[in-house]
């Protein structure tokens, strides 16, 4: 166990293979001290058929977890071992049906016996550790359910890498990142229409001068996205979000959110009460970023944009 005191917790997968190794091998050996030829892999297929109901090779992968082809081969090597057979007749004959065995049912018999003993085994170890490991698993498959370690980990992964994120003001020396990252992301989902070339060209005169911000995301001092906060002329809003782009190069990193963060404080600043943006439902991640922010969807603005199809607003507090 030295090695695992000295990796921590990033070795969990190891460390739970090496207990299953632990106990599987002990139930082999159980398995034989009992004078039963039987495999521990077996078990769960096993115990299911002891049912005794109507049952299918897919039904049983579905209860017990398992892949379809790793329960039919299991399956196979029980038949061989003279405790299961199929294409058992049924009401349905589509389907393919699997039953123990006359000698699959005397077998289960002698199983039920031994599994008392070995619950009781395991009621011992639990009441001699300081942990219900037990009642552990259940609550770390019920939270994995909920949220995968894959996740989890790429949450982390953002966290740490937006730390190397700095969201700055628009200075004439990123126009050029403000327009070229803009254009790369519409270019690979839609087409550059007029409206887009107004701001992208001339964004001091078109956004700056007109009461907007524009903010630029730097990953280790390089920007790699962009968004502006446009004042407009509508009664019923103060501000739109327009124009985020971040690099393919550097998705992944809380970028967007960070930006759209940016946007929303530089709106409060100024008083802004209502804001709203337009996009396009293909774009699922931004659609979901800007419900992270808060935005609703709203219906029947004008807009300049044929290829917006979703408009949103945000209700500032």
């Amino acid at each position: 166990m030295e090695f695992f005191d000295k990796v921590g917790k990033v070795a969990l997968g190891s460390r739970l293979r090496l207990m299953t190794a632990m106990i599987t091998d002990d139930a082999a050996k159980i398995y034989e001290s009992y004078g039963m030829n039987f495999m521990p892999k077996w078990f769960p297929v096993f115990y299911t058929l002891i049912e005794e109901r109507e049952i299918t090779i897919t039904e049983i992968a579905n209860e017990i977890g398992h892949s379809q082809p790793s329960v039919s081969k299991i399956i196979q090597e029980m038949i061989v071992a003279g405790l299961v057979e199929e294409n058992l007749k049924s009401n349905d004959k589509r389907r393919n049906i699997v039953d123990l065995t006359k000698q699959g049912r005397e077998f289960s018999k002698e199983l039920k016996l031994q599994l008392k003993d070995v619950e009781a085994a395991v009621d011992g170890l639990i009441a001699e550790s300081s942990h219900n490991l037990w009642a552990a698993l259940e609550e770390w498959e019920f939270l994995l359910n909920q949220k995968s370690l894959f996740k989890r980990v790429n949450e982390q992964k953002k966290l740490r890498e937006s730390q190397d994120v700095k969201i700055v003001p628009f200075e004439p020396k990123y126009q050029e990142a403000f327009r070229e990252l803009n254009v790369e992301w519409i270019s690979t989902y839609f087409e550059m229409e007029e409206a887009d070339y107004k701001a992208l060209d001339n964004p001091q005169e078109y956004i700056l001068n007109k009461g907007g911000k524009i903010y630029v995301a730097l990953y280790r001092n390089e920007p790699v996205g962009v968004c502006a906060l446009i004042k407009t002329k509508d009664s019923d809003y103060d501000f739109e979000m327009a124009k985020m782009a971040v690099s393919p190069k550097a998705q992944g990193k809380n970028i967007g959110f960070l930006l759209g963060q940016a946007i929303v404080n530089g709106a409060r600043e100024e008083g802004a009460k209502k804001i709203y943006l337009e996009s396009n439902t293909i774009l699922k991640p931004a659609i979901n970023l800007y419900y992270k922010l808060g935005f609703q969807k709203v219906y029947g603005l004008a807009t300049p944009y044929k290829r917006c199809n979703i408009q949103m607003e945000l209700v500032l507090n």
